[in-house]
């Protein structure tokens, strides 16, 4: 049943770097802004190359995100970097106001987010932003798996007109999904095909939706993983057809279980056609310092959670 394989874990911090590097090269409108953390965001090679289309903020990310705005004025693209907690909840105002609002052309680009941050801690690991950003009007919220999807979305949400928050995250994860693939925002990609039951994942958790699929087809459990990169806009369609098959779905999210991918799609089906659904996320809490491994451990953010989850709703049926 064994069909994807890891091709060496990176993380996907790195993949927005190569597709920064890349656009670096092709979109002379693209521009970029780091606060204060350029290697951690991997965009070293932009600025090296482009020294004239790199700014270095500093430690203002409100700042940074006024600045953003205003440049979509002169018709440029820019891409904000800075951790996920930074971009998002200490800056909220800003983005509501000076780039959700207005509409603006802005890339907000947030790295270490979620638990998987790691030793850091609470204070830095920010699971509700998900929430934050899709309840914006006009913002679309994408959240990538793996490096070489990480660096496609980077390509591709250039090329799309309006504010986009784009997650990503810290710790080296499989690598799985195909090179130079085509990535189209707000459309889900089905893994794997099943009959029984419906794994919807984002982010990290792809990875261990595909090993929670493959232990449960040894039980004789046939599974469908369907990748979700775009939390918003949200492929209903996807959703629906999966469960039309299945009758009941499991979300797997590293994020608050309040106002993320699984209250998307718990949204979805309440108006469409209501199914039996099983939430793999944080539990209203906060995090805590830890390695990325043993807090996924801990906050049941495997794939030995996404099976019993599986197992459990199989019942509800």
């Amino acid at each position: 049943m064994k069909k994807y394989i890891d091709q060496g874990k990176k993380d996907t911090r790195s993949g927005f770097g190569a597709g920064l590097t890349e656009l670096g090269q092709t979109n002379p409108e693209v521009v970029a802004m780091c606060a204060d953390l350029t290697g951690s965001l991997k965009m070293d090679e932009f600025k090296k190359n482009h020294p004239e289309r790199f700014f270095q903020i500093g430690i203002a990310e409100a700042n940074m995100i006024g600045i953003a705005a205003g440049m979509t004025i002169g018709g440029k693209i820019p891409f904000t970097g800075t951790f996920a907690n930074f971009s998002t909840g200490r800056v909220y105002d800003q983005i509501r106001q000076s780039v959700a609002y207005s509409d603006k052309n802005v890339k907000i680009c947030a790295s270490h987010a979620g638990i998987t941050l790691g030793e850091d801690g609470a204070t830095h690991q920010i699971l509700e932003d998900i929430g934050l950003m899709k309840m914006l009007p006009g913002m679309t919220v994408i959240n990538t798996c793996d490096y070489n999807q990480t660096k496609a979305a980077t390509l591709a949400i250039a090329k799309h007109h309006g504010p986009v928050y784009l997650r990503f995250g810290r710790p080296k994860v499989a690598n799985f999904t195909p090179e130079n693939q085509n990535f189209e925002i707000g459309k889900a990609v089905h893994l794997l095909e099943g009959s029984d039951v419906t794994i919807v994942a984002t982010g990290h958790l792809v990875w261990e939706a595909i090993q929670a699929a493959e232990a449960l087809h040894e039980k004789g459990i046939s599974t469908e993983v369907i990748n979700i990169h775009t939390i918003k806009p949200l492929d209903k369609n996807a959703i629906l057809d999966s469960v039309m098959k299945t009758g009941c779905v499991v979300t797997a999210e590293e994020h608050n279980y309040l106002g993320g991918l699984g209250e998307s799609v718990a949204r979805v089906l309440a108006e469409e056609r209501p199914t039996p659904q099983e939430f793999i996320a944080t539990q209203d809490t906060f995090g805590e310092s830890g390695t990325p491994a043993q807090l996924m451990d801990k906050y049941g953010l495997n794939a030995n959670s996404i099976v019993a989850a599986c197992e459990k709703v199989i019942k509800r049926k």
